[in-house]
């Protein structure tokens, strides 16, 4: 693997604030770090780029231990919150200066500029003002002067949590398009789900400074480690259930899964939808989503549940509905011994 972290641990006085954390990067591959906020990482990206002191572990490069070798020596790329744009500068200025501090001819800062605002879908902005760009056209520039030296890694830190929520998903699209476009081996920080799963071929799931999870996105999304987990990936409810044959079964239905033995299935908001056959329940209440509207049922065994319906669903309070478990919002856990 071009990028290994064995054991990293950072700490603050008596806080330890990235505990034993071990990652690879493979050449290419995008590796998200996922969790909550205060779980460490930042840090950890931090103490990778070298922005960071170890307390132990190390960090190699194509196996050469990097400890001591400054920050702009790692040829790495960074791309924090905010951009960090120098506004004194025009578009062309800002993403041909790590090129200007590798002393490259002007020709080819134009040429690698121009090739850059391509890529990034801002073509004839050379000459734009950073004050006059969007918060997505920003960080679009931010991410071309991040590669314009070609780095060996780029480092992503929450590139962007500063968007609306509209915005950041189309962002979301389109950087996975870019990275892979690009070839370049990436690793990103990020609390949002949605974005680490979008933009990852793999997701580091972390939470107090530790490595809970490490996986491809699909198997972290459909079989977590274990509750915590699941329930940051956004399970809400658990149920005991027994696979054989292919099928898992449970008292809310069953799923086509190969699995065997005790299970858990870790039930996400979309994982009961509205059906014409399946469980009874009644509706309780009803909340509108973008693509659907989210209901809490109450069963025939009184117990409630997360469940979805098609947007319009013309359920209101007390209306009698079917609920068929979908596979697709559904985790599989081990049941704990």
């Amino acid at each position: 693997m071009p990028l290994t972290a064995e054991q990293l641990t950072v700490r603050y006085g008596p806080v330890t604030a990235v505990d034993q954390a071990s990652l690879e990067i493979a050449d290419g591959e995008v590796l998200a770090l996922l969790g909550p906020s205060g779980s460490g990482k930042s840090t950890l990206l931090r103490a990778i780029t070298g922005l960071e002191p170890l307390a132990g572990g190390r960090v190699c490069w194509n196996g050469t231990d990097l400890d001591g070798l400054p920050v702009h020596r790692r040829e790495f790329g960074l791309v924090f919150q905010d951009g960090q744009l120098f506004p004194h500068r025009d578009v062309a200025g800002n993403i041909a200066f790590g090129l200007r501090m590798h002393r490259v001819p002007k020709t080819e800062q134009a040429t690698r500029v121009t090739e850059l605002l391509e890529l990034v879908g801002l073509k004839g902005y050379e000459r734009r003002r950073v004050t006059e760009l969007s918060g997505g056209e920003a960080q679009r520039v931010a991410l071309a002067r991040a590669l314009a030296p070609r780095p060996r890694l780029l480092l992503l830190d929450e590139p962007l949590s500063g968007l609306d929520a509209e915005l950041r998903e189309q962002l979301a699209i389109d950087l996975a398009t870019l990275l892979r476009r690009a070839g370049v081996s990436a690793l990103l920080v990020t609390h949002d789900q949605e974005e680490a799963f979008t933009l990852a071929d793999r997701v580091a799931v972390l939470e107090g400074g530790r490595i809970r999870q490490v996986g491809p996105v699909r198997e972290v999304w459909r079989h977590p480690v274990d509750e915590r987990v699941a329930r940051f990936l956004g399970v809400t409810s658990f149920v005991d259930a027994i696979g054989k044959n292919g099928v898992v079964r449970s008292n809310l239905g069953e799923v086509d899964a190969d699995v065997g033995g005790p299970v858990r299935l870790g039930l996400r908001p979309t994982a009961l939808r509205v059906a014409e056959h399946g469980v009874r329940g009644e509706v309780v209440s009803q909340v509108y989503r973008r693509d659907h509207v989210r209901l809490k049922v109450r069963l025939d065994d009184g117990s409630t549940v997360d469940a979805a319906a098609p947007v319009p669903a013309e359920l209101g309070e007390g209306d009698s509905v079917r609920l068929r478990l979908d596979p697709d919002g559904i985790a599989l856990l081990s049941r704990p011994s």
